[in-house]
């Protein structure tokens, strides 16, 4: 999938209503990141690595 035009330099991208992270690279659904960009309750990590999204409380999904 191609990143959204927001997050073109970041892989990581968090859906706050639910403390979930998803790796944009590996997402195989673009319908459940296309929903998350509609609903504009995302956010991203600096650093963009899936160990600072665990350090705030998020989750990796895998979808």
């Amino acid at each position: 999938m191609d990143r959204p035009g927001k997050f073109e330099h970041h892989r990581f991208v968090g859906d706050k209503r639910t403390q979930v992270v998803y790796d944009i690279d590996a997402v195989t659904d673009a319908a459940v990141i296309d929903e998350l960009m509609e609903s504009e309750q995302y956010l991203c990590f600096g650093p963009d690595t899936l160990a600072e999204a665990r350090n705030r409380g998020y989750r990796l999904r895998s979808v």
